[in-house]
């Protein structure tokens, strides 16, 4: 079923990985989709690949650090469309040299600049019209370490995913009586590319046993087509194979 059908949904990071397949999902249920990312290239790709299946989307070329271009496109979609119903804040990185005593001051700036601010950018663009139409859904891809801090993230990554959580939750305090419901996603090892910028990537047999992309796009899509009068405050999912639990990822010479 297309229970999205009218919808625009806007997501960030929507080149690969989470991104990617939440926006396809988004699309299956019948949301025009507005891709967002730096990578034009692999945005026609996910495009092309949504114009196959049937679903509707175009690009909006972006760097989310970049808050006037936020919300020139915020405000272009609003034009065009009436606003934006499902805005999914899931662009993010970190860096390979991420450990306390490893990581630079500028590295740790951008991280915190990407993971945090330019999610915030995202939200302070589409929240005014929301407040107008007295509905809206907010999607903010923190992670597993946003709940459980961990050396394998390092402390930028961890520190700017937590802040995501409490940020989601702020948003649920002050906006929940305007209709507009926000949803911390916590996944834990995801399949995607941004495993290939560990210190030690994974090897294919582990990525198997983690959560694959689709699995969060069909989470994305329950969370964006749950009643209005539902909000589903945060989602804590990881692989049943959990290396925070199995011990078996090494950073450092450390045991994990």
């Amino acid at each position: 079923m297309k229970n999205l059908t009218g919808k625009v949904a806007w997501v960030t990071g929507a080149g690969g990985g989470i991104g990617e397949a939440s926006a396809v999902a988004l699309a299956t249920s019948g949301a025009h989709v507005v891709l967002s990312g730096r990578r034009i290239e692999e945005l026609e790709r996910v495009l092309a690949q949504i114009n196959v299946a049937g679903g509707d989307a175009e690009i909006a070329p972006l760097d989310v650090v970049d808050a006037e271009a936020t919300q020139t496109i915020a405000d272009d979609l609003t034009k065009r469309w009436g606003g934006v119903d499902i805005f999914m804040a899931n662009a993010g990185m970190n860096v390979p040299n991420r450990a306390v005593s490893a990581v630079t001051a500028a590295d740790f700036a951008r991280v915190v600049d990407v993971n945090l601010n330019g999610v915030m950018n995202g939200v302070l663009a589409v929240l005014p019209q929301m407040r107008l139409k007295k509905a809206g859904t907010l999607i903010l891809t923190s992670s597993w370490a946003g709940r459980h801090p961990s050396r394998l993230t390092g402390p930028a990554y961890s520190a700017s995913k937590h802040a995501v959580v409490a940020l989601s939750h702020s948003i649920n305090q002050d906006e929940g009586v305007n209709g507009i419901r926000c949803t911390a996603l916590m996944p834990g090892e995801v399949a995607t590319p941004i495993m290939q910028s560990r210190p030690k990537p994974p090897s294919p047999e582990d990525l198997g046993k983690m959560l694959q992309a689709d699995d969060l796009g069909a989470m994305v899509r329950y969370i964006a087509e749950a009643p209005p009068h539902v909000c589903i405050n945060e989602v804590l999912i990881s692989p049943t194979w959990n290396r925070s639990f199995t011990g078996v990822a090494e950073l450092g010479g450390i045991k994990l």
